[in-house]
């Protein structure tokens, strides 16, 4: 799960980023409405976190601004305003959840899961895939029955393609949803972690298709 998170309260942020990031997911984080976008122009997030009180402007401006352009990343509205006028307001304006400060980080994860759940059209967080099945609220994977340890970035690549069945997806686009902007990646990285995945879950889990990108292989191939 790649999260955007527009957070201009360094303290807070840093305990999102940490509690967050210690549950498996990959989280850029911005303080400013000007930020937010240039980094949704530049890369693919599964989820945003967004504050309402930024420097530069109000989120709902940004979240309104958003949402007219036709971008329909879930967001959920991160605030201390608690009155019922504006939690109104927020989910008016394009807000898919809306949680109050001060909060709980089991929670906003759970939260933040739901609406990548929704977003897929999924029922409940596991997902199955023939004898493979994986659950990212628990970041648990299982292969015939059988529990398979997966590194952080495993479990990224194994839950974005999961999430875009039949899809290729370009290396930028893999990349996208395993690392953050500020990572330092080594140019063959990517391979190296397909590589591990293919030995765990079995060749078949991942496809090369040649000149194009990645895409998850056909259900029952992954032993």
């Amino acid at each position: 799960m790649h999260v955007l998170l527009c957070e201009d309260h360094d303290l807070i942020a840093s305990g999102i980023v940490a509690g967050l990031t210690a549950q498996g997911a990959v989280v850029d984080r911005v303080g400013s409405a000007s930020a937010a976008e240039a980094l949704m122009r530049a890369g693919h997030f599964d989820v945003m976190v967004l504050d309402l009180g930024l420097p530069d402007e109000d989120g709902l401006k940004l979240l309104r601004r958003q949402r007219q352009a036709g971008n329909t990343l879930p967001v959920l509205v991160l605030t201390a305003r608690d009155a019922v006028t504006d939690r109104v307001a927020g989910l008016e304006a394009g807000a898919d959840d809306y949680l109050l400060k001060p909060f709980d980080l089991r929670e906003l994860a759970a939260r933040l899961h739901s609406l990548v759940r929704r977003t897929t059209g999924r029922a409940h967080n596991r997902i199955d895939h023939g004898p493979l099945c994986y659950d990212p609220s628990t970041r648990q994977t299982w292969l015939q029955g059988e529990g398979v340890d997966l590194s952080r970035r495993e479990q990224a690549i194994l839950h974005a393609l999961l999430q875009a069945p039949g899809r290729v997806l370009s290396t930028d686009q893999l990349k996208d949803c395993v690392y953050g902007f500020d990572d330092d990646v080594e140019s063959n990285a990517l391979n190296v972690h397909i590589h591990h995945l293919r030995r765990k879950l079995g060749n078949g889990i991942v496809e090369t298709i040649r000149g194009l990108g990645y895409r998850l292989g056909p259900a029952g191939k992954g032993a």
